[in-house]
């Protein structure tokens, strides 16, 4: 899935080629003048027109001529970069890119949150203060006269511009896209919608996904365009499965699965860590019940999360059941791990889809998978965040399947959700069917 972002600068390019990699393209700039690069790898572009300052025909010229680039290149996605202070000819070139296709609709989201912009009511705050209020509207080139940014947009626009308000996006996803669809039936071409977190944007833009019937555009200082990006790539790979697997019990560890849970509407396969610790025939009848139920989860399940780890879930006493059974604890340890390992390798083995990808949460559950599964070694090729390398397996069951490994003490609640995120948009044909 490739997208083309159509920026007016080239700082915003950049800007948004920076969000795009965070959600895992393979992102690069053009700079005004350049060629498309012939790179096949590269799945995101964001190319600038250098049109923030220059006469309206002139910009709008320039985005059409982007847009014919972009559309050989085989683009999947067209969004339009825009400053996150609303400066610039934002009427003119939507305008452009709009009247190049009957059915495309403008939905525009300003709020970027990690530099502290959001819009509620329509109006534009920057670190809370009213964009007219602060340094940007003395812009020798472009002062901004005001905040709302529907009237800044319909004063520039010959298209009819409505507004979705911060109420209707905190309702969720159902909501978002009944009133996108009211607008866009009673003829909006274009969207001006409010939101004050990057949650907000990553329901908008699952909410934009369901329309299918429109080509809906992402406008946007880069956020919304890159969780948009992600949802329509997630998609077009929707038949490929990710394989989660953690063993590490600590308080991290919970809101990183809880986090992942309920953004994915994930179902955990719980595997019972005390019947793993064990020598008797319970860790072969709990690999045996664990294994069934992830593939019978695998048939609805895109992201299938294997764990030892469940709410509530305590510290075993390793010592006392070491004891009751004459070994050693460091015995017991391996036989969890190794179990968990046990039930992911024979998913993979018996799955009747592509395995796409994996995941491992601490040093031992990811050494259990390697030795488990007869892997070899595993390539490296890049690191997703601190002490989460991505790669690939050489040799055994998982043969040329991606993996991320991440230490089960690192990052924050994000950080499990971010690296299958990684996974997702790294999926390359040819991968090793199962």
């Amino acid at each position: 899935m490739k997208i083309g972002v159509i920026a007016d600068d080239l700082t915003g390019a950049n800007a948004t080629g920076v969000c795009l990699t965070k959600n895992a393209f393979r992102s690069a700039t053009v700079v005004f003048g350049g060629d498309i690069p012939k790179n096949s790898s590269i799945n995101a572009l964001c190319v600038d027109t250098d049109s923030r300052y220059v006469q309206p025909q002139m910009a709008m010229q320039r985005v059409l001529h982007v847009q014919k680039q972009l559309d050989m290149w085989g683009a999947d996605v067209i969004a339009k970069r825009i400053d996150s202070t609303v400066r610039g000819n934002l009427g003119s070139e939507i305008d452009a890119l709009l009247d190049s296709k009957a059915n495309r609709i403008a939905i525009v989201v300003v709020t970027y949150p990690d530099s502290g912009r959001v819009v509620t009511g329509g109006y534009l705050l920057v670190d809370g203060i009213p964009v007219e209020k602060t340094d940007v509207a003395k812009d020798p080139m472009n002062p901004i006269t005001e905040s709302h940014v529907p009237s800044i947009l319909q004063k520039q626009s010959h298209h009819t511009v409505t507004h979705i308000t911060l109420s209707c996006v905190l309702q969720g996803q159902l909501t978002i896209r009944e009133q996108l669809m009211q607008h866009i039936e009673e003829g909006s071409r274009i969207i001006v919608v409010d939101a004050i977190s990057n949650e907000d944007i990553d329901v908008i833009a699952k909410a934009m996904d369901t329309i299918q019937q429109f080509d809906l555009m992402p406008v946007d200082p880069g956020p919304l365009t890159a969780a948009y990006g992600f949802v329509k790539s997630a998609q077009s790979v929707k038949n490929d499965k990710i394989i989660v697997t953690v063993g590490s019990i600590t308080s991290l560890t919970d809101r990183q699965l809880q986090y992942v849970i309920e953004k994915r509407n994930v179902t955990p396969v719980y595997v019972n860590p005390r019947q793993l610790a064990s020598v008797s025939s319970s860790w072969d009848e709990e690999i045996a019940r664990a294994t069934a139920e992830a593939l019978k989860k695998l048939q609805s399940e895109d992201v299938l999360m294997i764990t030892t780890y469940s709410p509530g879930t305590e510290k075993l006493d390793l010592y006392t059941l070491a004891k009751e059974q004459h070994v050693q604890e460091e015995i017991l340890a391996k036989r969890i791990t190794e179990g968990l390992a046990s039930v992911t390798n024979q998913v993979v083995q018996l799955a009747n889809y592509c395995i796409s990808g994996s995941f491992s949460s601490g040093g031992d559950v990811t050494a259990a998978l390697c030795a488990i599964s007869g892997a070899e070694a595993i390539q490296l090729y890049d690191e997703v965040l601190p002490r989460a390398a991505f790669g690939r397996f050489i040799g055994g069951t998982f043969d040329g399947i991606p993996v991320v490994t991440k230490g089960g003490t690192v990052g924050d609640k994000h950080s499990i959700d971010e690296c299958i995120k990684y996974l997702m948009n790294n999926k390359e044909e040819g991968r090793v069917a199962i």
